[in-house]
Parts: C-alpha cells; structure tokens; sequence
C-alpha cells in the first residue's frame, strides 16, 4: 500500500508541474511599458508613429487573448510584434522631434543672418 501512495504522489507531483507549466503568465511588462514610454513621448501626434502605437495596442490584446486560449507561442510572437511596433513608436516620435528642433534651429539661424545685414 504505501508502494502504491508513493506513486500516486508521485504522478500528483509530475501533473502539478506540468500544470504550472503550461499556465505559465504571459510576461507583457516590456510590451506594456514600451506603449507607455511611446505615449509619454508623444507618438500619438505623429502620424506614422501613432498607427505603430496602434499596432502595439492591438497586438498586446492578440496577445492576451491567444494566452487566454493556451496559445503561448503565438502569444509570445504577439508580445514581440507588440514591443517591436511600441519601439518603432517611440523611434519614430523622438525622430519627429528632432526634426522640429532642426527646422527650429535653421530659422533661428536665417532670421539672425537677416539681422546682420
């Protein structure tokens, strides 16, 4: 008898970890906060970086829905689609940005040529 409750416990303890296994939570902290950091600098009011922005949100969601459905690799690939296009965002933002302050800066610079004629 105790032959046979050393193996029950046995294949209890084995299908406890495959459970946790396979429940394992989907790790969203990068997707999450690289859609913050892409709203934080503004990648709503660019236009290109906006629909990356986009694109995150709705690939976050895909994720969570495939985890919800033992999907896991294909939630995994959602997860990296999903930072990959918060990045972009952010990239693309920071770009916009730059590019503001350049076009800020040459007209600084004609308007002090205007001044020094």
């Amino acid at each position: 008898m105790e032959h046979v409750s050393r193996i029950a416990i046995a294949m209890l303890a084995a299908a406890a970890i495959a459970a946790g296994c396979a429940s394992a939570p989907l790790k969203t902290e990068a997707s999450t906060s690289g859609i913050r950091a892409a709203e934080e600098v503004g990648a709503a009011d660019v236009p290109q970086a906006s629909l990356h922005l986009q694109l995150a949100k709705e690939e976050l969601g895909s994720a969570q829905k495939l985890a919800a459905n033992d999907e896991k690799e294909m939630a995994d690939s959602m997860l990296m689609r999903a930072e990959v296009d918060a990045e972009l965002a952010v990239a693309l933002s920071r770009e916009d940005a730059e590019k503001t302050e350049a076009r800020a800066q040459v007209e600084r610079v004609r308007n002090l040529r205007q001044d020094n004629k």
